[in-house]
Protein backbone atom coordinates (compact mmCIF):
# COMPACT_ATOMS: atom_id res chain seq x y z
CA UNK A 1 0.00 0.00 0.00
CA UNK A 2 3.11 2.33 0.66
CA UNK A 3 4.62 2.04 -3.06
CA UNK A 4 1.87 4.36 -4.35
CA UNK A 5 2.64 7.27 -1.89
CA UNK A 6 6.25 6.66 -2.37
CA UNK A 7 5.89 7.44 -6.19
CA UNK A 8 3.43 10.38 -5.07
CA UNK A 9 6.22 12.15 -2.93
CA UNK A 10 8.98 11.46 -5.50
CA UNK A 11 6.84 13.42 -7.94
CA UNK A 12 6.46 16.09 -5.82
CA UNK A 13 9.59 16.97 -4.44
CA UNK A 14 10.26 18.03 -7.77
CA UNK A 15 7.93 21.20 -8.17
CA UNK A 16 9.89 23.08 -5.53
CA UNK A 17 9.25 27.08 -5.72
CA UNK A 18 5.79 26.39 -7.03
CA UNK A 19 4.36 24.57 -4.11
CA UNK A 20 3.45 27.11 -1.96
CA UNK A 21 1.46 29.21 -5.03
CA UNK A 22 -0.56 25.35 -6.00
CA UNK A 23 -1.77 25.04 -2.64
CA UNK A 24 -3.31 28.37 -2.17
CA UNK A 25 -4.77 28.67 -5.20
CA UNK A 26 -8.35 29.74 -6.07
CA UNK A 27 -8.48 26.37 -8.02
CA UNK A 28 -6.67 23.80 -5.47
CA UNK A 29 -9.08 25.05 -2.39
CA UNK A 30 -12.37 24.62 -4.66
CA UNK A 31 -11.46 21.43 -5.95
CA UNK A 32 -10.78 20.50 -2.57
CA UNK A 33 -13.86 22.22 -1.48
CA UNK A 34 -15.81 20.07 -4.15
CA UNK A 35 -14.71 16.94 -3.75
CA UNK A 36 -15.04 17.04 -0.09
CA UNK A 37 -18.83 18.28 -0.05
CA UNK A 38 -19.83 15.67 -3.03
CA UNK A 39 -18.45 12.87 -0.90
CA UNK A 40 -20.24 14.03 2.25
CA UNK A 41 -23.42 14.75 0.13
CA UNK A 42 -23.40 11.85 -1.99
CA UNK A 43 -22.53 9.27 1.42
CA UNK A 44 -25.06 10.68 3.02
CA UNK A 45 -27.69 9.78 0.28
CA UNK A 46 -26.37 6.53 -0.41
CA UNK A 47 -26.84 5.19 3.54
CA UNK A 48 -30.85 6.34 3.68
CA UNK A 49 -31.09 4.52 0.27
CA UNK A 50 -29.64 1.11 1.18
CA UNK A 51 -30.60 1.12 4.41
CA UNK A 52 -34.08 1.34 3.76
CA UNK A 53 -33.17 -0.90 1.27
CA UNK A 54 -32.03 -3.59 3.10
CA UNK A 55 -34.93 -3.24 5.89
CA UNK A 56 -37.57 -3.66 2.92
CA UNK A 57 -35.35 -6.59 1.15
CA UNK A 58 -34.55 -8.69 4.34
CA UNK A 59 -37.09 -7.80 7.26
CA UNK A 60 -40.58 -7.08 5.45
CA UNK A 61 -42.74 -8.96 3.31
CA UNK A 62 -42.21 -6.48 0.45
CA UNK A 63 -43.97 -8.40 -2.47
CA UNK A 64 -41.30 -9.95 -4.52
CA UNK A 65 -38.35 -8.64 -2.19
CA UNK A 66 -36.36 -11.34 -3.91
CA UNK A 67 -35.94 -9.78 -6.68
CA UNK A 68 -35.96 -6.80 -5.52
CA UNK A 69 -33.13 -8.15 -3.87
CA UNK A 70 -31.16 -8.87 -6.79
CA UNK A 71 -32.45 -5.40 -8.88
CA UNK A 72 -31.24 -2.88 -6.09
CA UNK A 73 -27.94 -4.66 -6.57
CA UNK A 74 -27.39 -4.48 -10.02
CA UNK A 75 -26.23 -0.85 -10.44
CA UNK A 76 -23.42 -1.87 -8.80
CA UNK A 77 -22.12 -3.72 -11.68
CA UNK A 78 -22.49 -1.07 -14.37
CA UNK A 79 -19.62 0.96 -14.73
CA UNK A 80 -20.14 4.43 -13.93
CA UNK A 81 -18.61 5.84 -17.31
CA UNK A 82 -21.53 4.15 -18.57
CA UNK A 83 -24.21 5.12 -16.21
CA UNK A 84 -22.98 9.06 -16.46
CA UNK A 85 -23.65 8.65 -20.40
CA UNK A 86 -26.93 6.88 -19.81
CA UNK A 87 -28.11 9.94 -17.73
CA UNK A 88 -26.87 12.52 -20.51
CA UNK A 89 -28.36 10.30 -23.41
CA UNK A 90 -31.75 10.71 -21.07
CA UNK A 91 -31.48 14.38 -19.59
CA UNK A 92 -29.21 16.25 -20.77
CA UNK A 93 -30.17 19.62 -21.68
CA UNK A 94 -30.99 19.56 -25.13
CA UNK A 95 -31.60 16.58 -27.70
CA UNK A 96 -31.88 13.96 -24.96
CA UNK A 97 -34.29 11.32 -25.03
CA UNK A 98 -36.78 12.94 -22.63
CA UNK A 99 -36.20 16.49 -23.95
CA UNK A 100 -37.57 15.46 -27.67
CA UNK A 101 -40.15 13.74 -25.81
CA UNK A 102 -41.56 16.57 -24.11
CA UNK A 103 -40.88 18.61 -27.41
CA UNK A 104 -44.56 18.76 -28.55
CA UNK A 105 -45.70 20.17 -25.65
CA UNK A 106 -43.28 23.46 -26.37
CA UNK A 107 -40.18 22.39 -24.22
CA UNK A 108 -37.16 23.42 -25.75
CA UNK A 109 -34.79 22.82 -23.13
CA UNK A 110 -34.32 20.88 -20.00
CA UNK A 111 -32.70 21.91 -16.36
CA UNK A 112 -28.93 21.33 -16.77
CA UNK A 113 -27.79 18.05 -15.99
CA UNK A 114 -24.06 18.91 -15.73
CA UNK A 115 -22.38 19.86 -12.64
CA UNK A 116 -23.38 18.92 -9.16
CA UNK A 117 -26.62 17.59 -10.01
CA UNK A 118 -25.51 15.16 -12.63
CA UNK A 119 -22.38 14.40 -10.47
CA UNK A 120 -24.51 13.31 -7.00
CA UNK A 121 -27.60 11.83 -9.02
CA UNK A 122 -25.32 9.52 -11.01
CA UNK A 123 -22.63 8.61 -8.24
CA UNK A 124 -25.60 7.97 -5.51
CA UNK A 125 -27.20 5.54 -8.03
CA UNK A 126 -23.86 3.66 -8.63
CA UNK A 127 -22.81 3.73 -5.40
CA UNK A 128 -24.86 3.13 -2.87
CA UNK A 129 -25.18 -0.68 -3.37
CA UNK A 130 -21.97 -1.06 -1.80
CA UNK A 131 -23.89 -0.03 1.54
CA UNK A 132 -26.33 -2.26 0.69
CA UNK A 133 -24.83 -5.64 0.36
CA UNK A 134 -22.92 -4.56 3.90
CA UNK A 135 -25.83 -3.84 5.89
CA UNK A 136 -27.72 -6.60 4.32
CA UNK A 137 -25.02 -8.94 5.63
CA UNK A 138 -24.71 -7.34 9.00
CA UNK A 139 -29.03 -7.37 8.99
CA UNK A 140 -29.25 -11.09 8.52
CA UNK A 141 -26.53 -11.26 10.76
CA UNK A 142 -28.20 -9.55 13.51
CA UNK A 143 -29.54 -12.33 16.74
CA UNK A 144 -33.21 -12.10 16.77
CA UNK A 145 -33.19 -12.68 20.69
CA UNK A 146 -31.69 -9.38 21.20
CA UNK A 147 -34.78 -7.51 19.86
CA UNK A 148 -37.05 -10.21 21.39
CA UNK A 149 -35.58 -9.03 24.66
CA UNK A 150 -36.40 -5.10 23.85
CA UNK A 151 -40.05 -5.98 23.11
CA UNK A 152 -40.21 -7.79 26.26
CA UNK A 153 -39.09 -5.27 28.30
CA UNK A 154 -41.28 -2.81 26.55
CA UNK A 155 -40.31 -1.25 23.50
CA UNK A 156 -42.49 -1.17 20.67
CA UNK A 157 -41.77 -3.10 17.42
CA UNK A 158 -40.19 0.77 16.44
CA UNK A 159 -38.57 0.95 19.15
CA UNK A 160 -36.74 -2.24 18.99
CA UNK A 161 -35.53 -1.03 15.72
CA UNK A 162 -34.25 1.92 16.51
CA UNK A 163 -32.41 1.03 20.07
CA UNK A 164 -31.33 -1.79 19.08
CA UNK A 165 -31.05 -3.41 15.24
CA UNK A 166 -29.97 0.04 13.49
CA UNK A 167 -27.07 0.39 16.94
CA UNK A 168 -25.90 -3.00 15.65
CA UNK A 169 -25.90 -1.45 11.87
CA UNK A 170 -23.30 1.35 12.63
CA UNK A 171 -20.28 -0.80 11.84
CA UNK A 172 -21.75 -2.24 8.29
CA UNK A 173 -22.98 1.18 7.61
CA UNK A 174 -19.57 2.68 8.72
CA UNK A 175 -17.64 0.13 6.56
CA UNK A 176 -20.30 0.99 3.31
CA UNK A 177 -20.30 4.25 3.66
CA UNK A 178 -16.40 4.29 3.69
CA UNK A 179 -16.58 2.36 0.27
CA UNK A 180 -18.86 4.70 -1.30
CA UNK A 181 -17.45 8.28 0.27
CA UNK A 182 -13.88 6.75 -1.39
CA UNK A 183 -15.39 5.67 -4.26
CA UNK A 184 -16.92 9.03 -5.27
CA UNK A 185 -12.85 10.60 -5.11
CA UNK A 186 -11.59 7.94 -7.16
CA UNK A 187 -13.96 7.97 -9.64
CA UNK A 188 -12.85 9.23 -13.12
CA UNK A 189 -15.88 8.82 -15.35
CA UNK A 190 -18.82 10.52 -13.36
CA UNK A 191 -17.02 13.76 -13.05
CA UNK A 192 -15.53 14.31 -16.39
CA UNK A 193 -18.72 13.40 -18.56
CA UNK A 194 -20.57 15.85 -15.96
CA UNK A 195 -18.19 18.55 -16.20
CA UNK A 196 -17.47 18.60 -12.51
CA UNK A 197 -14.39 19.90 -11.23
CA UNK A 198 -13.26 17.04 -8.92
CA UNK A 199 -9.82 16.12 -7.56
CA UNK A 200 -9.53 12.73 -9.69
CA UNK A 201 -10.65 15.34 -13.12
CA UNK A 202 -8.14 17.66 -11.94
CA UNK A 203 -5.20 14.90 -11.79
CA UNK A 204 -6.20 13.69 -15.19
CA UNK A 205 -5.77 17.18 -16.68
CA UNK A 206 -2.53 17.32 -15.26
CA UNK A 207 -1.24 14.05 -16.28
CA UNK A 208 -2.47 13.83 -19.52
CA UNK A 209 -2.99 17.35 -20.91
CA UNK A 210 -0.51 19.64 -18.92
CA UNK A 211 1.96 16.89 -18.73
CA UNK A 212 2.69 18.23 -15.20
CA UNK A 213 2.94 15.08 -12.77
CA UNK A 214 4.82 16.96 -10.56
CA UNK A 215 1.71 19.36 -9.82
CA UNK A 216 -0.70 15.66 -10.15
CA UNK A 217 1.32 14.38 -7.41
CA UNK A 218 0.98 17.25 -5.32
CA UNK A 219 -2.90 17.13 -6.11
CA UNK A 220 -2.98 13.39 -5.25
CA UNK A 221 -1.27 14.05 -1.85
CA UNK A 222 -3.46 16.18 -1.01
CA UNK A 223 -6.30 14.20 -1.96
CA UNK A 224 -4.85 11.43 0.16
CA UNK A 225 -4.77 13.64 3.20
CA UNK A 226 -8.41 13.99 2.97
CA UNK A 227 -8.29 10.27 3.25
CA UNK A 228 -6.85 10.25 6.37
CA UNK A 229 -9.35 13.15 7.87
CA UNK A 230 -12.39 10.93 6.47
CA UNK A 231 -10.67 7.56 8.12
CA UNK A 232 -9.69 9.20 11.20
CA UNK A 233 -13.35 10.85 12.12
CA UNK A 234 -14.72 7.14 10.98
CA UNK A 235 -12.47 5.52 13.06
CA UNK A 236 -13.86 7.88 16.39
CA UNK A 237 -17.51 7.33 15.01
CA UNK A 238 -17.24 3.63 15.38
CA UNK A 239 -14.88 3.18 18.66
CA UNK A 240 -14.72 -0.06 19.91
CA UNK A 241 -18.05 -1.19 20.32
CA UNK A 242 -18.87 -5.22 20.24
CA UNK A 243 -21.80 -6.51 18.64
CA UNK A 244 -22.16 -10.68 19.35
CA UNK A 245 -24.60 -11.40 22.19
CA UNK A 246 -23.21 -12.61 25.03
CA UNK A 247 -25.12 -16.19 25.09
CA UNK A 248 -25.55 -18.67 22.62
CA UNK A 249 -27.71 -17.06 19.96
CA UNK A 250 -29.51 -18.21 17.75
CA UNK A 251 -29.77 -19.02 13.84
CA UNK A 252 -33.76 -18.59 13.40
CA UNK A 253 -34.95 -16.22 10.96
CA UNK A 254 -35.88 -12.71 12.73
CA UNK A 255 -39.64 -11.03 12.90
CA UNK A 256 -40.90 -9.98 9.52
CA UNK A 257 -42.97 -6.87 9.28
CA UNK A 258 -46.37 -6.56 7.94
CA UNK A 259 -45.79 -2.86 5.46
CA UNK A 260 -49.31 -2.74 5.48
CA UNK A 261 -50.52 0.42 3.82
CA UNK A 262 -47.03 1.33 3.47
CA UNK A 263 -46.68 -1.98 0.63
CA UNK A 264 -47.21 0.75 -1.97
CA UNK A 265 -44.99 3.49 -0.71
CA UNK A 266 -42.47 0.84 -0.65
CA UNK A 267 -42.50 -0.88 -4.11
CA UNK A 268 -42.31 2.46 -5.19
CA UNK A 269 -39.46 3.67 -3.64
CA UNK A 270 -37.47 0.45 -5.09
CA UNK A 271 -39.18 0.97 -8.33
CA UNK A 272 -37.87 4.55 -8.29
CA UNK A 273 -34.39 3.10 -7.56
CA UNK A 274 -34.40 0.53 -10.03
CA UNK A 275 -35.47 2.40 -12.87
CA UNK A 276 -33.08 4.94 -12.33
CA UNK A 277 -30.11 2.90 -11.79
CA UNK A 278 -30.83 -0.62 -13.80
CA UNK A 279 -33.65 0.21 -16.11
CA UNK A 280 -32.12 3.34 -17.70
CA UNK A 281 -28.61 2.33 -18.33
CA UNK A 282 -29.16 -0.86 -19.82
CA UNK A 283 -32.35 0.44 -21.83
CA UNK A 284 -29.61 2.71 -23.35
CA UNK A 285 -27.34 0.23 -24.35
CA UNK A 286 -30.30 -2.18 -25.58
CA UNK A 287 -31.23 1.06 -27.40
CA UNK A 288 -27.20 1.33 -29.10
CA UNK A 289 -27.19 -2.37 -29.85
CA UNK A 290 -30.49 -2.23 -31.98
CA UNK A 291 -29.24 0.48 -33.72
CA UNK A 292 -26.51 -0.97 -34.70
CA UNK A 293 -27.80 -4.18 -36.24
CA UNK A 294 -30.32 -1.71 -38.20
CA UNK A 295 -27.52 0.06 -39.51
CA UNK A 296 -25.51 -3.71 -40.58
CA UNK A 297 -22.47 -3.39 -37.82
CA UNK A 298 -20.65 -6.20 -37.76
CA UNK A 299 -19.97 -7.31 -34.22
CA UNK A 300 -16.68 -9.15 -33.44
CA UNK A 301 -16.40 -11.92 -31.22
CA UNK A 302 -15.65 -11.18 -27.70
CA UNK A 303 -15.69 -14.48 -26.03
CA UNK A 304 -11.78 -14.99 -25.01
CA UNK A 305 -12.46 -10.98 -23.89
CA UNK A 306 -15.30 -12.26 -21.66
CA UNK A 307 -13.03 -15.53 -20.44
CA UNK A 308 -10.12 -12.25 -20.01
CA UNK A 309 -12.65 -10.59 -17.24
CA UNK A 310 -13.77 -13.66 -15.30
CA UNK A 311 -10.64 -15.57 -15.48
CA UNK A 312 -8.43 -11.77 -14.21
CA UNK A 313 -11.35 -10.96 -11.64
CA UNK A 314 -11.61 -14.53 -10.31
CA UNK A 315 -8.24 -14.68 -9.34
CA UNK A 316 -7.90 -11.32 -7.90
CA UNK A 317 -10.74 -12.00 -5.69
CA UNK A 318 -8.95 -15.03 -4.09
CA UNK A 319 -6.05 -13.11 -3.37
CA UNK A 320 -7.11 -10.30 -2.53
CA UNK A 321 -9.87 -12.20 0.33
CA UNK A 322 -6.80 -13.70 1.38
CA UNK A 323 -4.73 -10.95 2.21
CA UNK A 324 -7.81 -9.36 3.95
CA UNK A 325 -9.04 -11.88 6.13
CA UNK A 326 -5.67 -12.27 8.49
CA UNK A 327 -6.19 -8.21 8.39
CA UNK A 328 -9.47 -7.85 9.01
CA UNK A 329 -9.05 -10.39 12.09
CA UNK A 330 -6.61 -8.40 13.78
CA UNK A 331 -8.36 -5.55 13.94
CA UNK A 332 -11.37 -7.38 15.73
CA UNK A 333 -9.20 -9.66 17.68
CA UNK A 334 -6.09 -7.69 18.54
CA UNK A 335 -6.87 -3.77 18.72
CA UNK A 336 -4.38 -1.50 18.98
CA UNK A 337 -2.43 1.59 17.28
CA UNK A 338 -0.50 -0.76 15.01
CA UNK A 339 -3.74 -3.04 13.72
CA UNK A 340 -5.61 0.50 13.69
CA UNK A 341 -2.83 2.20 11.52
CA UNK A 342 -2.66 -1.37 8.95
CA UNK A 343 -6.32 -1.32 8.74
CA UNK A 344 -6.51 2.30 7.52
CA UNK A 345 -3.16 2.48 5.19
CA UNK A 346 -5.22 -0.56 2.97
CA UNK A 347 -8.21 2.35 2.39
CA UNK A 348 -5.45 4.62 0.69
CA UNK A 349 -5.07 2.78 -2.63
CA UNK A 350 -9.30 2.70 -2.94
CA UNK A 351 -9.32 6.63 -2.54
CA UNK A 352 -6.66 7.82 -5.19
CA UNK A 353 -7.65 7.79 -8.78
CA UNK A 354 -6.79 4.42 -10.63
CA UNK A 355 -4.43 6.35 -12.61
CA UNK A 356 -1.96 7.28 -9.98
CA UNK A 357 -1.89 3.94 -8.68
CA UNK A 358 -1.31 2.54 -12.21
CA UNK A 359 1.66 4.78 -13.02
CA UNK A 360 3.44 4.59 -9.94
CA UNK A 361 3.41 0.58 -10.36
CA UNK A 362 4.10 0.55 -13.91
CA UNK A 363 6.99 2.93 -12.42
CA UNK A 364 7.63 0.66 -9.97
CA UNK A 365 7.71 -2.77 -12.43
CA UNK A 366 10.00 -0.66 -14.97
CA UNK A 367 12.65 0.13 -13.17
CA UNK A 368 12.94 -2.15 -10.85
CA UNK A 369 11.04 -5.47 -11.48
CA UNK A 370 11.40 -5.39 -15.16
CA UNK A 371 10.22 -9.20 -15.28
CA UNK A 372 7.12 -8.38 -13.76
CA UNK A 373 6.44 -5.45 -15.70
CA UNK A 374 3.18 -5.64 -17.96
CA UNK A 375 2.00 -9.20 -16.49
CA UNK A 376 -1.19 -10.65 -14.96
CA UNK A 377 1.02 -10.53 -11.55
CA UNK A 378 1.50 -6.29 -11.73
CA UNK A 379 -2.35 -6.34 -12.36
CA UNK A 380 -3.13 -8.12 -10.25
CA UNK A 381 -1.24 -6.46 -7.43
CA UNK A 382 -2.98 -3.72 -8.94
CA UNK A 383 -5.97 -4.67 -8.02
CA UNK A 384 -5.22 -5.45 -4.21
CA UNK A 385 -4.16 -2.02 -3.83
CA UNK A 386 -6.88 -0.57 -5.27
CA UNK A 387 -9.80 -2.73 -3.73
CA UNK A 388 -8.39 -4.60 -0.81
CA UNK A 389 -10.88 -2.30 1.29
CA UNK A 390 -14.22 -4.09 0.08
CA UNK A 391 -13.34 -7.33 1.23
CA UNK A 392 -11.71 -6.16 4.01
CA UNK A 393 -14.45 -3.95 5.78
CA UNK A 394 -17.55 -6.63 4.92
CA UNK A 395 -15.43 -9.44 6.64
CA UNK A 396 -14.95 -6.93 9.74
CA UNK A 397 -18.59 -6.33 9.94
CA UNK A 398 -19.40 -10.07 10.58
CA UNK A 399 -16.33 -10.64 12.47
CA UNK A 400 -17.85 -8.94 15.19
CA UNK A 401 -21.16 -10.16 15.53
CA UNK A 402 -18.88 -13.86 15.71
CA UNK A 403 -18.55 -14.02 19.93
CA UNK A 404 -14.61 -14.72 20.85
CA UNK A 405 -16.06 -17.40 23.19
CA UNK A 406 -16.93 -19.47 20.56
CA UNK A 407 -13.37 -18.87 19.50
CA UNK A 408 -11.87 -19.83 23.28
CA UNK A 409 -14.78 -22.45 23.23
CA UNK A 410 -12.97 -24.39 20.31
CA UNK A 411 -9.10 -23.90 21.60
CA UNK A 412 -10.15 -25.32 24.97
CA UNK A 413 -11.32 -28.55 23.03
CA UNK A 414 -7.82 -28.90 21.30
CA UNK A 415 -8.20 -27.08 18.09
CA UNK A 416 -5.08 -25.36 16.98
CA UNK A 417 -5.15 -21.73 15.79
CA UNK A 418 -5.77 -22.51 12.09
CA UNK A 419 -8.04 -25.16 12.50
CA UNK A 420 -10.14 -22.83 14.03
CA UNK A 421 -9.87 -20.41 11.84
CA UNK A 422 -11.02 -22.93 9.27
CA UNK A 423 -13.66 -24.62 10.85
CA UNK A 424 -15.44 -22.21 13.30
CA UNK A 425 -14.44 -17.95 12.63
CA UNK A 426 -14.36 -18.52 8.50
CA UNK A 427 -18.35 -20.25 8.88
CA UNK A 428 -19.09 -18.05 11.05
CA UNK A 429 -18.47 -15.23 8.92
CA UNK A 430 -19.19 -16.89 6.18
CA UNK A 431 -21.80 -13.98 5.05
CA UNK A 432 -19.21 -11.36 5.04
CA UNK A 433 -16.33 -13.07 3.04
CA UNK A 434 -19.03 -13.87 0.88
CA UNK A 435 -20.14 -10.09 0.18
CA UNK A 436 -16.72 -8.92 0.50
CA UNK A 437 -16.05 -11.34 -2.74
CA UNK A 438 -18.92 -10.27 -4.70
CA UNK A 439 -17.75 -6.59 -4.31
CA UNK A 440 -14.37 -7.04 -5.38
CA UNK A 441 -15.47 -9.21 -8.18
CA UNK A 442 -18.01 -6.71 -9.65
CA UNK A 443 -15.47 -3.61 -9.06
CA UNK A 444 -12.42 -5.82 -10.63
CA UNK A 445 -14.36 -6.67 -13.85
CA UNK A 446 -15.13 -2.95 -14.03
CA UNK A 447 -12.16 -1.11 -12.99
CA UNK A 448 -10.68 1.05 -15.89
CA UNK A 449 -7.30 3.01 -15.77
CA UNK A 450 -5.40 0.04 -14.14
CA UNK A 451 -6.16 -2.98 -16.01
CA UNK A 452 -5.75 -0.22 -19.24
CA UNK A 453 -1.78 0.76 -18.04
CA UNK A 454 -0.64 -2.73 -16.66
CA UNK A 455 -2.18 -5.42 -18.53
CA UNK A 456 -0.12 -7.10 -20.52
CA UNK A 457 -0.25 -6.30 -24.52
CA UNK A 458 -3.01 -7.32 -26.10
CA UNK A 459 -4.80 -8.43 -22.62
CA UNK A 460 -8.50 -6.58 -23.16
CA UNK A 461 -11.35 -7.04 -20.55
CA UNK A 462 -15.04 -6.07 -21.40
CA UNK A 463 -14.33 -2.65 -19.49
CA UNK A 464 -11.35 -1.80 -21.82
CA UNK A 465 -13.74 -2.87 -24.20
CA UNK A 466 -16.71 -0.64 -23.45
CA UNK A 467 -14.31 2.28 -23.44
CA UNK A 468 -12.13 1.52 -26.56
CA UNK A 469 -15.44 0.96 -28.67
CA UNK A 470 -17.36 4.40 -26.74
CA UNK A 471 -13.76 6.14 -28.08
CA UNK A 472 -13.89 4.84 -31.35
CA UNK A 473 -17.66 5.92 -31.73
CA UNK A 474 -18.69 2.45 -32.11
CA UNK A 475 -21.55 2.89 -29.52
CA UNK A 476 -22.90 -0.86 -30.49
CA UNK A 477 -19.93 -2.60 -30.42
CA UNK A 478 -19.88 -0.63 -26.55
CA UNK A 479 -23.34 -1.68 -25.59
CA UNK A 480 -22.47 -5.77 -26.81
CA UNK A 481 -19.78 -5.61 -23.78
CA UNK A 482 -21.46 -3.62 -21.52
CA UNK A 483 -24.45 -6.00 -21.47
CA UNK A 484 -22.42 -8.82 -21.12
CA UNK A 485 -20.55 -7.29 -18.24
CA UNK A 486 -23.74 -6.46 -16.28
CA UNK A 487 -25.55 -10.25 -17.36
CA UNK A 488 -21.93 -11.37 -15.54
CA UNK A 489 -22.46 -9.27 -12.43
CA UNK A 490 -25.92 -10.49 -11.99
CA UNK A 491 -25.42 -14.24 -12.05
CA UNK A 492 -22.71 -13.31 -9.12
CA UNK A 493 -25.19 -11.01 -7.44
CA UNK A 494 -27.98 -14.24 -7.49
CA UNK A 495 -25.11 -16.38 -6.01
CA UNK A 496 -24.25 -14.33 -3.00
CA UNK A 497 -27.82 -13.96 -2.51
CA UNK A 498 -28.66 -17.61 -2.42
CA UNK A 499 -25.87 -17.83 -0.46
CA UNK A 500 -27.43 -15.89 2.18
CA UNK A 501 -30.59 -17.22 2.29
CA UNK A 502 -28.96 -20.90 2.47
CA UNK A 503 -27.06 -19.42 5.50
CA UNK A 504 -30.71 -18.35 7.17
CA UNK A 505 -31.81 -22.01 6.35
CA UNK A 506 -28.64 -23.51 8.46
Amino acid sequence: MALPLVYLGMRASEIGDRLPALLTSPRTIGVFANSTILALVVTVISALIAVVAAFLTVRTDLPGRRIWSVLLILPLSIPSFVGSFAMIAMFAPRGSALQNLLAPFGVETLPSIYGWPGAIITLTLFSYPYILLTVRSSLRGIDPALEEAARTLGCSLRMSLFRVTLPHLFPAIAAGSLLVAFYVLSDFGTPSLMRFDSFTRIIYVEYQLAFDRSSAAVMSLLLVSLVGVILYFENRFRGRATYYSTGPGSRRQPQIIRLGRWKWAALVFCGAVVALGVIMPIGVMFYWFFQGIAAGHQFPSIGWITLNTVYVAAIATLVIVALAMPLAILVVRFPGKLTTIAERASYIGFAMPGIVIALSLASFGANYVPAFYQTLGLLIFAYAVLFIPLSVGTIRSSLLQVSPRMEEAARSLGLGGGRVLLRVTMPMAKAGLLTGAALVMLTVMKELPATLLLSPIGFKTLATQVWSSTEAVIFSQAAVAALILVGISTLSVIVILSQERARMRE
